[in-house]
């Protein structure tokens, strides 16, 4: 037979996907496993969120919507950017489409063969395959422990080339729970303002902030024509199975990413749109308990980690920890589950500068943590 497509073979299977897919065949064998693993809140979604999208699904609400998304949801995504972030979005410049999806749809729109894109090391797994697809070169930026898992203006400023065409922020940040600050944000503007480069703004943890401000680089004076964001209700609004978020860019941006959407998702499901448009204008109280837990987690965890002996940088945003352990990061992690049957990520999966770290996500009980740390003290 004919061999695949060549784009293909240059990209490897997610590694956070494959783990969870392991952690779901152990339970189902009946394996009592502690998954620190998942990217996932364990909280359910709110009530009213979920009673919208049931009067949609009554109403009939089922049918194709615009490729760009259901109008009262583009407007309120544009009115809470605007509000939360000082983006200077109107309706017309959003995009309804499933968080991931955006990061996707960017990278096509903007990236050549042979372009340059500047990614923090570590950083999310996706990112990396996702500019190989397009045809680019990624390129990694450090953001390791000597920044707080900060990428700097100065770092990217040196890895700057002429072929550089994007850079890509994540704030804050998975793996590590970093958050950029207003002084970051500003120099890593100035750096693409000087050499005319794209920036992608990752904003999906946006609303999880426990000690620190989040700031958006399409806010900053003449950042706004050069940059994307996205964003989305999985980790805010614990929707992590509707598939759904947002991407805001000006105009003349936004109608070739469009074109990508258009092409693969067409657009987001219907009825999930109308819950989408109740999660942003409702009651803000479900968000700000599940935040108040999360630091909970967060500090419970820390603790943990303390009497492993694990040196850990105190993440300000997200739900993750990414403490520094000992010997390499993959045999660690398949012993930690094998022996101790408690689930993690290596930290190699997001890059060279995650060796030597695991990725541990505290969305999952108290309970369950203070579980996880025994056993894996027991097997260690």
């Amino acid at each position: 037979m004919k061999p695949l497509a060549k784009r293909t073979a240059r990209v490897s299977p997610s590694p956070t996907v494959r783990l969870g897919a392991l952690v779901a065949e152990a339970r189902a064998r009946g394996e009592d496993i502690v998954s620190f693993s998942t990217g996932e809140p364990d909280f359910p979604t709110p009530a009213h969120i979920v009673d919208a999208a049931k009067r949609a699904l009554d109403e009939g609400f089922t049918k194709y919507t615009n490729s760009m998304g259901i109008p009262e949801l583009r407007l309120a995504v544009a009115a809470g950017a605007k509000k939360d972030n000082g983006i200077p979005a109107s309706p017309a410049d959003v995009m309804v489409t499933p968080t991931k999806h955006g990061v996707y749809c960017t990278c096509m729109a903007l990236v050549d063969p042979g372009d340059e894109v500047l990614l923090p090391d570590p950083g999310w797994v996706s990112y990396e395959p996702m500019v190989r697809l397009a045809g680019g070169t990624p390129v990694p930026v450090a953001a390791d422990e000597s920044t707080g898992f900060r990428l700097t203006p100065e770092a990217v400023e040196t890895a700057v080339t002429p072929r550089t065409k994007l850079v890509v922020l994540n704030s804050p940040s998975n793996p590590a729970g970093s958050v950029l600050s207003r002084q970051d944000i500003r120099g890593i503007a100035e750096v693409c303002a000087d050499h005319d480069l794209y920036l992608l703004s990752d904003e999906i943890y946006e609303k999880l902030v426990y000690d620190a401000e989040h700031v958006s680089p399409a806010c900053v004076a003449g950042m706004w024509e050069r940059t994307v964001t996205v964003s989305g209700f999985s980790k805010t609004y614990a929707m992590t199975g509707w598939r759904l978020g947002w991407l805001l860019a000006e105009k003349r941006l936004l109608a070739e990413i469009a074109k990508i959407q258009e092409h693969t998702l067409t657009c987001c499901t219907a009825f999930a749109q109308k819950a989408g448009v109740v999660a942003l204008t409702g009651p803000e109280e479900p968000l700000r308990s599940m935040v108040s837990e999360f630091r909970a987690r967060r500090d419970l965890l820390l603790e943990g980690m303390r009497r492993l002996g694990w040196p850990c940088t105190v993440p300000q945003g997200a739900f993750y920890l990414f403490p520094r352990t000992p010997g390499p990061s993959a045999d660690l992690a398949e012993r930690l589950l094998r022996e101790a049957r408690v689930a993690v990520v290596p930290g190699s999966a997001f890059g060279a500068a995650g060796e030597g770290h695991l990725r541990l996500s505290f969305a999952t009980s108290r309970e369950r943590i203070a579980e996880g740390i025994e056993r894996i003290a027991r097997a260690l």
